[in-house]
């Protein structure tokens, strides 16, 4: 009875590592890769706004003006704020931050505090019509892939854009790491976010 107990415990145990604990340890170890292919510029991290409340772009929207938009509450100021510590404890303290001209995106890359901002325009959303959702997929590759060595990448779009690069659908201040160089298929080393 002791040696039939024993063989069921086992059994149970091997189930539990194969089922819960394996797979977790696998996707820490996949996550470190990820952390350190963006820190040696072999990946990209895109990230969706933060939190921005309603859905889409309110009537009479105007690019240039933020009284226009949707922008970030106090909740999405300070998310996007955290970005800057759960970077810099995983050795980014600097990157190169592109972001969409829409001002819930460019709030977003500058509450990140993580360097100047430089607008991409095919970061822009293409929700309700506003874009054109293969020409700026295809551009944003383009324009990640010419720009070379330097300083991690960090990219601040739209939850379309995102979906429509990667594959995934992103919650507000969610991020992906995608290797480089970009791609239609891109590979997605992991998903992220500073959220608790």
């Amino acid at each position: 009875m002791t040696q039939s107990i024993s063989a069921d415990l086992r059994a149970a145990i091997a189930v539990f590592l194969a089922t819960f604990l394996l797979p977790a340890m696998s996707l820490a170890a996949s996550e470190q890769e990820a952390w350190e292919a963006l820190r040696e510029g072999r990946a990209v991290l895109i990230l969706r706004h933060a939190l921005a409340p309603g859905t889409g772009d309110p009537p009479g929207f105007e690019l240039g003006d933020c009284s226009t938009q949707r922008d970030l509450n106090e909740r999405g100021r300070d998310q996007a704020r955290f970005w800057k510590p759960f970077l810099a404890h995983r050795g980014i303290d600097q990157a190169r931050v592109f972001s969409s001209r829409w001002c819930r995106a460019t709030h977003t890359a500058e509450e990140m505090g993580l360097g100047e901002v430089t607008a991409m325009p095919s970061l822009d959303s293409f929700f309700q019509n506003r874009g054109d959702r293969q020409k700026q997929t295809r551009q944003t590759i383009v324009n990640v892939n010419a720009l070379g060595a330097g300083s991690p990448i960090v990219l601040v779009s739209h939850q379309v854009n995102i979906t429509a690069l990667s594959g995934i659908y992103p919650a507000s201040n969610e991020g992906v790491i995608l290797a480089l160089p970009l791609s239609e298929d891109p590979k997605v080393l992991a998903r992220v976010s500073p959220e608790p």
